[in-house]
């Protein structure tokens, strides 16, 4: 996971932080303001190419699991991301509960005023936390139901 992380969170902020990767690359996943589920897989192939094919490889090889252990974490990872973009905060959702990387946290990466925030994907928030990217959120109840990510500072 920690592998992962590492290689997800480094090419994910530099997709950010490079204009040319952005407007060509990974702009067309953040035409999505509003996450939806299927949205998470909704990417340039170069950067499905980068992120999750070379991430899945490295990973793979620096862990030194098995096939069949490989299968079971990437179907995991692939199920926590899709998770992640659905922008629903459903109760008792088990992602939500154990990471604190989750659909509110990613919300506000999408949101105009968290673009250079919260690059930190599938799992856990320490790069952000670590160099200063981390954008803390608060759930606020929505007077129509459920409830809404929003930023706790400017």
């Amino acid at each position: 996971m920690l592998v992962m992380d590492t290689w997800q969170y480094f090419v994910h902020r530099y997709m950010h932080q490079n204009k040319f990767l952005y407007r060509h690359v990974h702009s067309q996943h953040h035409k999505l303001v509003v996450p939806y589920a299927i949205g998470a897989l909704y990417n340039h192939p170069l950067e499905g190419l980068l992120l999750d094919t070379v991430g899945g490889a490295i990973s793979f090889l620096v862990s030194g699991m098995t096939a069949r252990t490989a299968v079971i974490f990437f179907c995991f990872a692939v199920i926590k991301t899709v998770d992640d973009h659905c922008g629903l905060w459903l109760p008792g959702n088990i992602f939500h509960l154990l990471f604190q990387n989750n659909t509110a946290y990613h919300d506000i990466h999408h949101q105009r005023q968290g673009l250079k925030y919260n690059y930190s994907q599938p799992f856990f928030p320490i790069w952000d936390k670590l160099l200063g990217t981390h954008m803390p959120y608060k759930l606020v109840r929505r007077p129509q139901g459920g409830f809404e990510a929003r930023l706790t500072k400017d």
